[in-house]
């Protein structure tokens, strides 16, 4: 098993790809702690790892308060142990779909809140306890909205602000055997997902398929399950050398961004 041993703290793991992170790692070996904002909503989650014979527990945090990241850490390390994995896959999706002109200062602020500070102070809580252990593994979900305009100001914003971030801490956290990378998902079948086009509908833009068919050259969305395998490499052993880069999994989204571009003016 690719995680045999290891003790993985990962955020937002009561749906989409936290919740297949979960169930995913937990196979490979590790022991899970499943963090969301609602005990209640993840707890299902670690059910789940339990039933196929995993080991795993449930932590209800917001990952954007220190007291509650402080409860992250306590908790891990007195029911599991000291993590060598994090996980940063927790984010949120406040601005619906609005303009920049029109999105609210406390829409904004929440999705930088999350999104970004809380992935911060994850890493600089979470962090020192893997610096003694011997060092560990730290992935953060980004998006390749922090690259183009696939989304709204405070999105794009915190999740181009993540990959700095990751940067950042790859470089001074690598002489500690940390080493810290991005997963950055094209669209993926989400609850939040979900959401976006529920918002896209109500504003009047397109969803269909042909859209979809814009968002890479595989026509379809991917599973949240292709964003799990993608950070279980980059947690694993299996990617020893590499720090401080950004993943792109978009089928081709990114590459094809300028014809893309060129589709939606027609």
């Amino acid at each position: 098993m690719r995680l045999a041993g290891k003790i993985a703290i990962i955020t937002g793991a009561a749906g989409g790809m936290g919740e297949a992170a979960a169930l995913l790692f937990a196979r490979e070996g590790a022991k899970v702690a499943a963090v969301d904002l609602d005990e209640a909503r993840v707890a299902p989650v670690v059910e789940s790892v339990r039933a196929a014979g995993g080991e795993a527990i449930a932590i209800g945090a917001d990952i954007s308060k220190t007291a509650d990241v402080l409860r992250i850490a306590a908790r891990t390390v007195g029911e599991l142990g000291v993590p060598n994995i994090l996980f940063n896959n927790a984010g949120v999706d406040t601005e619906n779909k609005q303009s920049i002109l029109d999105i609210s200062e406390e829409a904004f602020d929440r999705c930088v809140e999350v999104n970004l500070k809380g992935v911060w102070l994850m890493i600089k809580h979470i962090a020192p306890l893997m610096i003694p252990a011997g060092g560990g593994s730290i992935v953060n979900t980004a998006s390749i909205a922090a690259s183009i305009a696939a989304g709204t100001a405070g999105y794009c914003a915190a999740k181009a602000g993540v990959v700095s971030l990751t940067r950042v801490a790859a470089v001074e956290l690598g002489r500690h055997n940390i080493r810290v990378n991005a997963l950055c998902p094209g669209a993926t079948e989400t609850p939040m997902a979900k959401h976006q086009r529920e918002e896209m509908e109500k504003a009047g833009l397109p969803t269909s398929n042909e859209l979809i068919d814009r968002m890479g050259v595989l026509g379809r969305m991917a599973r949240p399950e292709e964003m799990a395998m993608m950070a279980l490499f980059l947690a694993s052993d299996e990617a020893s050398f590499a720090t401080g880069a950004a993943f792109n999994n978009d089928a081709g989204w990114t590459a094809m961004s300028g014809i893309s571009v060129q589709m939606f003016a027609k």
